[in-house]
């Protein structure tokens, strides 16, 4: 089961999830992070940027590699996500950007791109902890519903709901790209750690099959339950619609360690 913690914002959850990437860091300097785009993983780093910059530690030996990119999109392009990557993680972190993998999509090598990238992963050592977000078809990655829990990083075709959601970053929707390169769910799996962030009434559906629905390919998020430590940071209205709530408090409130 799912490690589930409510909070009251989402500077909230990105302060609880920087700490426990703070501490990871400090264990291991050459810790490797999962590192999501979107707007949801924004407060982790702005959180961690911040714990930094109030006391600093050695971050130059850490890696990250991104969960996806676009295909097709002209190298530096604001909304790729190796330029967004940069902006929102890479920069205010500090981060050493040759430590820095994002998939390729480029369409000249997208027939070996996922294979190098699955490479890559394994040269060094797997992911220690991977942040989520979650799409509200389910999606995590750019893992649409239909995917399989043991796909590994390749080409995928996203869904229009996908693409509208992310239209805010395109001057329109057409702008959007069809393709993109994600890590797959057995990708994900391999991670030793999943941090998965949710915020809004419009993740609640979302959220409650990822953690107590049925384990479906229909609902890629539901590929949590297969892993053995994940821990679930949502707001009251993203977990809305989760039955076990009283529980959830209680394992919390009880835990005999802190932090996640």
């Amino acid at each position: 089961m799912a490690e589930v913690v409510f909070v009251d914002s989402e500077a909230a959850a990105g302060t609880l999830a920087a700490a426990s990437i703070r501490s990871l860091i400090l264990r291991k300097p050459d810790a490797v992070l999962g590192l999501a785009t979107g707007s949801t993983p924004l407060s982790v780093y702005a959180a961690l940027a911040a714990s930094l910059a109030a006391d600093p530690i050695d971050v130059s030996r850490v890696r990250g590699f991104a969960l996806d990119e676009y295909v097709g999109l002209p190298a530096g392009h604001p909304e790729s996500y190796r330029s967004v990557i940069t902006r929102d993680a890479v920069v205010p972190l500090g981060l050493n950007p040759a430590n820095i993998q994002v998939p390729s999509g480029d369409p000249a090598t997208i027939r070996t791109a996922g294979l190098d990238y699955e490479a890559a992963i394994l040269a060094a050592g797997g992911v220690d902890v991977q942040i989520l977000g979650i799409g509200r078809t389910g999606h995590v990655g750019f893992n649409e519903p239909g995917s399989s829990f043991a796909s590994l990083t390749r080409v995928k075709t996203l869904t229009e709901k996908t693409r509208a959601d992310n239209a805010r970053f395109f001057p329109s929707v057409d702008d959007v790209p069809i393709h993109c390169m994600t890590q797959g769910l057995g990708t994900i799996l391999r991670a030793r750690h999943l941090i998965l962030l949710a915020f809004g009434p419009e993740k609640a559906d979302a959220i409650a099959a990822a953690v107590e629905g049925p384990v479906s390919s229909s609902k890629p998020g539901s590929v949590i339950q297969l892993h053995p430590h994940v821990t679930v940071i949502v707001d009251e209205a993203a977990a809305s619609k989760l039955d076990n709530l009283d529980y959830y408090r209680y394992a919390w409130a009880h835990k005999p360690w802190p932090g996640i």
